[in-house]
């Protein structure tokens, strides 16, 4: 397992893709498409890849989420970004400065950093861009990453005005960004999407310059040459990017195909150059020598919801937990090389000693059905019921969900002897119905934001946007309160062991299987990069003959 440090910087988000139907055209060749797969008649390098779905947003403020970062990341670019080896680097700055209190970041941005219209990327172009995500009008999902910088979280509130935030332009080239406290994972947060710039007077005069191609200005190694939406966007080499000697793709064709299948019939004739693998071909594809398989900084789990019966009970909720076998999901359900989650905390985050946190704290949920039964007993004498009242299973309308939850029902019976309705919903309403605490037990994921920790444990503070259970605890905020105060990193890290320890033991969720990335690539496709966070990575690709 890769270890990605304190202060990689991962996910991000939370991640729900929206199920779509693609246009019955995506994917088909168009004219100047190479059938081969290799090279276009011009002797380009042209790499094909598949999205998925249409963007969220292009508006780096807006799409929070991986159809539209795997874009934004390549057309875009803060000042840092995630290198080959997911660590930061200098990007659109060349180098800052930190005061000693570590309070104060000076950022020289690049003389020779242009949009892709030819224009110098200015300190004001990063002031629009991030007091933008912070404005409350703007509704940013992703504003709750910036709250570290002064004055942040109140005008985002609506409690403070633009004024006062801690983002100065000093120059033209030159910003300052003043923080509430020491943040070791700044220069890594700052990589996400959400913090890019924009051309302050391209989104003046057009606030929906990021909705077609003819008026996206990007500042990333590729400019958005042509969009046909729900079908296809067509990235092209930016020649005004600062490093563009270093880009070797000429274009970057994305289909917009939702299913897996057709994605990977799509690889086999040459018309992608990669491909996931469908669930029912996992058996014989993973352990083809052109599957590669990396580390993802997230998990997959279900939420109860503790409002309704008979899960404001914790024994309850611990015998659900505890009935699921995750060994077996992931060597017979999902099968795409997965590691069991044991707690909510993904491995491969170091503390201040270099130990993994994930080994550190232990294995928290492990299946014991001997246990879940006692558990569950105990729990509806507690409530007195002489059987359990019904429970209906939610899950967002996929394939994948579906025989996930299919699994987690028929264990649940075996196990606990307790039956269980299930439920799809469609995609577009579910994410809305969850966040209403609609479902009574439901299907979710988690994908870090930033490589630390913290980041997925404050997910369960007290009124989070990210809660989804309705569960709270005094002590358990508490602890996340302190370990975001504490500068010594020994003492921070064992308030977030004591932390993900309560969450467990309370159980407002359980735990399935730690994220990977699996994918089939051509034989001539390299050094694509796919971070922790999930991002994908297209500045070092490479497409040989």
């Amino acid at each position: 397992m890769k270890k990605w440090g304190i202060f990689l910087f991962s996910i991000v988000m939370v991640l729900v893709l929206a199920a779509c139907t693609a246009n019955e055209n995506a994917g088909d060749e168009s004219p100047e498409q190479d059938v081969e797969g290799t090279e276009s008649e011009s002797g380009e390098k042209v790499l094909r890849m598949n999205n998925g779905v249409e963007p969220t947003s292009m508006d780096p403020s807006i799409g929070f989420d991986a159809s539209s970062w795997n874009i934004l990341n390549n057309v875009m670019e803060g000042l840092t970004r995630l290198g080959q080896d997911d660590q930061p680097q200098e990007a659109m700055a060349e180098s800052w400065d930190i005061s000693e209190d570590g309070l104060t970041y000076t950022f020289n941005i690049r003389e020779d950093a242009n949009w892709s219209n030819g224009e110098p990327v200015t300190a004001e172009d990063f002031v629009y861009a991030w007091t933008y995500m912070l404005d409350p009008n703007t509704a940013s999902p992703a504003a709750f990453l910036a709250y570290f910088i002064e004055g942040a979280e109140e005008f985002n509130a609506g409690e403070g005005d633009a004024s006062s935030l801690g983002i100065t332009a000093v120059d033209e080239k030159t910003l300052e960004v003043k923080l509430t406290a020491p943040t070791g994972a700044f220069l890594n947060i700052i990589s996400n999407p959400s913090f890019f710039p924009i051309h302050k007077a391209t989104a003046e005069e057009n606030p929906e310059w990021y909705a077609e191609a003819d008026t996206f200005v990007a500042n990333g190694p590729f400019k958005v040459e042509s969009w046909a939406h729900d079908s296809e966007l067509v990235m092209a080499k930016n020649e005004e990017y600062w490093d563009a000697d270093n880009v070797k793709l000429d274009q970057v064709h994305w289909a917009m195909v939702s299913d897996t299948n057709t994605e990977y019939q799509m690889f086999q004739s040459g018309d992608l150059d990669m491909s996931e693998i469908p669930a029912d071909s996992a058996d014989q594809l993973i352990d083809s020598e052109n599957v590669v398989i990396e580390d993802q900084a997230g998990l997959a789990f279900y939420r109860f919801n503790v409002n309704e019966e008979p899960f404001q009970n914790k024994k309850i909720r611990q015998a659900i937990a505890k009935a699921v076998n995750q060994q077996e999901l992931v060597d017979f359900v999902t099968k795409m090389g997965e590691v069991p989650a044991t707690g909510f905390v993904s491995p491969g985050f170091e503390d201040a000693s270099g130990s993994d946190f994930r080994e550190t704290n232990g294995d928290l949920q492990v299946f014991d059905a001997d246990e879940a039964k006692a558990l569950l007993a105990e729990g509806m004498e507690e409530e007195g019921y002489d059987e359990l009242p019904a429970i209906t299973l939610s899950y967002s309308n996929t394939e994948s969900n579906r025989v996930v939850a299919e699994a987690i029902q028929q264990m649940i019976s075996q196990n606990l002897g307790v039956e269980m309705e299930l439920s799809a919903v469609e995609s577009n309403v579910f994410l809305d119905e969850q966040r209403g605490l609609q479902h009574q037990l439901s299907r979710s994921s988690f994908l870090h934001d930033y490589a630390d920790p913290i980041n997925a444990l404050e997910s369960f503070v007290t009124d989070s946007s990210m809660n989804r259970t309705g569960w709270s605890n005094a002590e358990f905020d508490q602890l996340i309160a302190d370990a975001k105060a504490e500068t010594d990193e020994a003492a921070r890290y064992e308030l977030l062991y004591q932390a993900e320890k309560l969450l467990m033991d309370e159980a407002p969720i359980f735990t399935l299987h730690y994220y990977n990335q699996v994918y089939l690539y051509a034989d001539n496709v390299k050094d694509v990069v796919r971070h922790p966070v999930g991002y994908v990575e297209l500045k070092w690709a490479d497409k040989t003959e």
